[in-house]
């Protein structure tokens, strides 16, 4: 590229970076909240099988009988005796394994298709627009239960499940912001200069319309605890004993008059990671102005 081209486009570039930086996301109070719940849950998973006081598949026939906090579990326990905490700890390692994969793919799949069809135009945006209508034509949770109904609860089918009913609202927001910079003088310059379209789909235009996607990737994040969670409440989630914080909520439905914390536990969890990734999208939104 021309050296006059590279200080068209370097100053944009740099300044959606420089809107990245740490020291200045964390200026946001809203960000750093968010991101301590996040890293907190984070350690949580990654640590679950030292930090869990009991297998949480392990079912204390004794606790059965009340499943009340007590020195021995700390939480109480579930209606047939495993340790509340522990599938707790052990549910956070299933929700960031599962989230991320799934967010992950439908980003991708998003994006490229977004790139493509705004870029291209054409057929190819008129062939990709569609196929996108038509998947957003479903509610998302009705698409979800068919596909997991037809294929059976499993991690690789819920990451599908996630992926086409999001992928398809990344693709029509990455399409308008590549529609709205393609005919800005930096693409213009670097056209010019005959880079190919790849190169300038990756180097210039996805940094400069990075902030609107991250927005929307820690909003989807959220969007995607709930729907798995639901799921899981369900009865589609991951097959037990898997430790699922849906599953847990359902499990505990029909004692909470009695004991409401079989419930509202798994259920506040699920609630933290969803303001969490709420906050960190405030965050983002506040160190782009």
């Amino acid at each position: 590229m021309t050296a006059g081209a590279d200080r068209t486009t370097t100053p944009a570039r740099a300044g959606f970076l420089v809107r990245l930086r740490g020291s200045r996301l964390l200026r946001s109070r809203s960000a750093t909240v968010g991101l301590a719940i996040l890293v907190f849950w984070l350690v949580v998973a990654i640590g679950a099988p030292w930090i869990a006081p009991y297998d949480p598949t392990a079912i204390d026939f004794a606790a059965s009988a009340d499943p009340s906090p007590s020195a021995a579990h700390w939480l109480g326990t579930d209606a047939i005796g495993r340790d509340l905490l522990s599938r707790i700890i052990f549910g956070a390692r299933t929700t960031f394994l599962v989230i991320p994969l799934s967010v992950f793919s439908a980003f991708l799949v998003g994006a490229i298709a977004g790139l493509a069809g705004g870029w291209y135009g054409g057929w190819t945006d008129t062939i990709l627009a569609r196929a996108g209508d038509v998947m957003l034509a479903f509610p998302a949770l009705v698409l979800y239960i068919i596909l997991i109904t037809t294929f059976g609860p499993s991690l690789w089918n819920i990451v599908i499940a996630v992926t086409l009913t999001y992928a398809p609202g990344v693709a029509r927001l990455m399409r308008g912001q590549v529609l709205a910079v393609k005919g800005l003088e930096y693409v213009l310059a670097a056209r010019a200069a005959g880079e190919s379209p790849i190169y300038i789909m990756a180097a210039e235009i996805l940094p400069n319309v990075g902030t609107p996607l991250i927005v929307d990737l820690c909003l989807r994040t959220g969007y995607a605890v709930i729907l798995v969670g639901t799921l899981g409440f369900l009865g589609l989630g991951l097959p037990p004993p898997t430790p699922d914080w849906g599953g847990m909520v359902v499990e505990g439905v029909n004692l909470m008059t009695i004991y409401p914390h079989i419930a509202l536990l798994p259920a506040a969890a699920v609630t933290s990671v969803v303001v969490a990734c709420n906050l960190l999208a405030d965050g983002f939104r506040e160190t782009a102005r």
